[in-house]
């Protein structure tokens, strides 16, 4: 759940697929509950954005048996690394050795060391260790606590998907004390941990499964986005130091959510941090993969327009106006930031599985989707990009704008994948179509990972 706006969870019965949506974090939603018919889970905090797909299982199932179970899919990092063609780099070592990924989240998970390793073990590839950081002062776990649940769901999220695109790469985990939700509302104190570790020179690129509508900052009715930009202070030393910054474009389509996660807008808004210049947003896909990870056919915007079944975040910035990399998209996006920038797997339908051990209803494997599942992907990529560089790549925009120009142009070798039909339509609020070329649903689309990171750190 890459932004602050929630959707609400609905509770799944038996045989049947539990959607969930809270749009915390740009589209992203987060949601919880267990396989049950009796199951109702509780609200979600407005800054997670993931959706449950199914309770917990004692081991994952292949994508071909959540098929026949749950009529949609599931993937482990075997599935995934094989889908977005990452064979031909992990085969000549490149899979983020020497760079350090940054992740943060609001109160972490007390078990993302072990649930990591386990994780790890089961799709036979080597852990790492978690560095956890904390950041003022982070309340004890508490499993009775759905604020804390929900985000240590995320948490595990981030991590695990985060390692299976960078299985080499360094983790770093952020825990500050304070829940994000709509508004500034825990947003001061994890700004201020992220520039902190980019002025100690910690991190190569740092994903954020959160964010918050736009229209929900103090000022924003009176025009005055104060408010927002005086946040952007981490975001600004990030590109001083060449950081990658990236941020999930959120899982309600258009139309983001209120604070308490409950209530739609009934018109076209966006979130921020995606909408930021300075930080990459990426939106979600439906992904269909055999199971050993090969493409059935190519990738789709995540578009399920019914309320509850989520769609990829994405539109026009009410704060940022058109950045000089959107020039070239400017039919597209007018005179204002247009988000996503890039798309990775996020349709729950086609979700990913993670490992919870930190309570009783998160004890197993889970499945779970949203574009707080696509940032950390996406992080993964970034890493092994940087280590083709042989050093950071700072804002990502402007190279993969210009790479994005030359695939609509007919190149074959920039690794961008566009996604064409649809739309990020929800809860009968139109969205925007996916067409060829850029797009406010999935940006340029999404990426061949062996053909995209050696030419992405060409631009570096």
């Amino acid at each position: 759940m890459r932004r602050t706006t929630l959707s609400r969870a609905t509770a799944a019965a038996v045989g049947t697929l539990a959607m969930f949506a809270t749009t915390a974090l740009t589209g992203a939603v987060p949601a919880t509950a267990a396989l049950s018919a009796s199951a109702a889970p509780a609200p979600i905090p407005a800054a997670i954005g993931h959706r449950m797909v199914s309770g917990q299982f004692p081991t994952p199932l292949t994508p071909s048996q959540c098929q026949a179970q749950f009529q949609a899919s599931c993937y482990g990092a075997t599935q995934l690394e094989q889908g977005y063609d990452e064979h031909p780099l992990l085969d000549r070592g490149i899979n983020g050795a020497g760079r350090t990924i940054v992740i943060v989240d609001s109160f972490g998970s007390p078990t993302i060391q072990h649930d990591l390793d386990v994780y790890s073990a089961q799709y036979g590839i080597p852990s790492t260790n978690v560095q956890v950081v904390k950041w003022g002062t982070v309340p004890p776990f508490d499993p009775g606590n759905s604020d804390m649940t929900g985000w240590a769901e995320e948490t595990t999220i981030d991590v695990d998907m985060a390692h299976a695109m960078a299985p080499g790469a360094k983790i770093v985990l952020v825990e500050t004390g304070v829940s994000e939700q709509e508004g500034t509302t825990g947003f001061p104190e994890m700004m201020a941990a992220e520039d902190s570790l980019i002025k100690q020179g910690v991190g190569d690129v740092i994903t954020q499964s959160f964010g918050a509508t736009e229209n929900t900052f103090p000022g924003f009715d009176q025009g005055d986005y104060s408010s927002l930009l005086n946040l952007r202070y981490a975001y600004k030393d990030a590109a001083a130091h060449g950081v990658t910054v990236l941020a999930s474009s959120g899982d309600n389509g258009v139309t983001d959510a209120e604070s308490d996660g409950s209530t739609l807008y009934p018109y076209p808004v966006t979130s921020w941090p995606p909408s930021d210049p300075l930080v990459t947003g990426v939106g979600g896909t439906t992904v269909k993969l055999d199971d050993n990870g090969n493409r059935l056919s190519p990738d789709s915007v995540w578009d399920d327009p019914s309320t509850g079944g989520g769609a990829s975040g994405g539109g026009k910035s009410k704060v940022f106006s058109r950045p000089l990399f959107q020039l070239g998209v400017q039919s597209t996006v007018g005179n204002s930031r247009g988000v996503p920038d890039i798309s990775m797997v996020g349709d729950p339908n086609t979700g990913v599985w993670t490992y919870n051990s930190f309570g009783p209803q998160d004890d197993g494997w889970e499945l779970w989707g949203g574009t707080s599942v696509a940032s950390p992907v996406f992080s993964g990529v970034v890493a092994l990009a940087d280590q083709v560089a042989g050093h950071r790549l700072g804002n990502l925009n402007y190279g993969l704008y210009a790479l994005g120009a030359a695939q609509q142009a007919g190149a074959k070798w920039t690794g961008i994948n566009d996604v064409v039909g649809g739309s990020n339509t929800y809860n009968n609020v139109p969205g925007w179509p996916v067409t060829p070329g850029y797009d406010m649903a999935t940006g340029w689309g999404t990426v061949d990972v062996a053909k995209f990171v050696p030419t992405i750190a060409a631009f570096g």
